[in-house]
């Protein structure tokens, strides 16, 4: 449920869990348990798309240039540029360390991503794991909506993979004013970033961290 409902969420579909009415198992498919029907809400409509994405099996995100940032950054939310959500650095350095510990999943197989939503003093509030990045990021946000958290001021998404245009772009617009990463964040993230309002924090290992765009967030302490 909470791919399902994160993956709707940071495509625009929908902006709270009120948006949803129902998500069940397609009963009809031969494999009922991998096919999700989500219906949205009485007068929720179904939006034209806002940013084009190909689904292609290559490395790429599918999405790239100036006008993709400008197509995303219409469903980001207007006050994520304002947003006034500080962390102090040493709590950022603890996050690898706790994000690891909290995969079990990753434990018995070595071979999975994870994604975590901490609040701004360091608490895991969820972690989830998966093969592909994109998905474990969308179960994050999916279960915040799901919750009905959102837009997701005072918080950190934690990623243990690089920062890519389109983990940003999830990021942005569910309201999360940082975006910390193991590795390297795309230049494309960067800019995006920049310009939606969003903190990358990359290379985050250690005791040290790479900050890439709005750097007033982080607490030197």
């Amino acid at each position: 449920w909470d791919l399902v409902a994160g993956f709707l969420a940071t495509e625009g579909v929908i902006r709270s869990r009120d948006d949803l009415a129902s998500m069940r198992y397609c009963v009809d498919e031969e494999q009922h348990y991998n096919v999700v029907d989500a219906a949205l809400a009485a007068g929720v409509p179904v939006p034209e798309s806002v940013w084009s994405r190909n689904f292609y099996t290559t490395s790429s995100c599918g999405i790239c240039g100036k006008a993709s940032i400008d197509a995303v950054t219409v469903a980001v939310p207007p006050a994520l540029a304002e947003d006034t959500t500080q962390v102090r650095s040493s709590v950022l350095v603890s996050m690898p360390d706790t994000l690891r510990s909290a995969q079990t999943v990753f434990e018995r197989t070595g071979g999975l991503h994870a994604a975590g939503l901490f609040g701004a003093g360091g608490d895991l509030r969820c972690l989830r794991e998966d093969v592909g990045r994109h998905n474990a990021v969308d179960k994050v946000l999916g279960w915040a909506l799901r919750e009905g958290l959102g837009p997701l001021s005072g918080h950190v998404l934690m990623v243990s993979g690089r920062a890519s245009f389109e983990l940003t772009q999830k990021a942005a617009v569910r309201g999360v004013p940082v975006l910390a990463a193991v590795s390297a964040p795309s230049s494309l993230a960067v800019d995006l970033a920049e310009t939606a309002g969003v903190t990358v924090i990359g290379f985050l290992r250690g005791p040290e961290m790479n900050i890439y765009t709005h750097p007033g967030r982080v607490l030197a302490s």
